[in-house]
């Protein structure tokens, strides 16, 4: 497990408002160094969010979908289900400049 890495999602029970729901993917964005605590920082990916300057396009299984930085969430190490790739350098940098935008660093 490495920051960049792509995992399936779980769904989260009880999610509200414009909170993520279903099944999807997400990009682990923690640092490595903090990977070994019991959860792990994720954003979650989506394929009919609008287009954003926070939300980097990226393809997973050849389909196309949006890295949703402005929803990154600390989940338990038990909902990430099997590894599906990771970002290539260039992905992980839009990734980055977004979560940099959001945060406002």
């Amino acid at each position: 497990m490495t920051r960049g890495e792509i995992f399936r999602l779980a769904s989260p029970r009880g999610a509200r408002g414009r909170e993520q729901k279903g099944a999807r993917f997400c990009v682990l964005v923690q640092a490595d160094e903090l990977l070994p605590f019991n959860t792990v920082v994720v954003a979650p990916t989506s394929t009919s969010a609008p287009a954003a300057t926070f939300r980097p396009a990226i393809t997973i299984s050849g389909v196309a979908t949006r890295v949703m930085v402005d929803q990154v969430s600390a989940i338990d190490l038990t909902r990430l289900g099997s590894s599906a790739g990771r970002l290539d350098a260039g992905e992980l940098r839009a990734v980055d400049e977004a979560l940099a935008v959001v945060l406002g660093l």
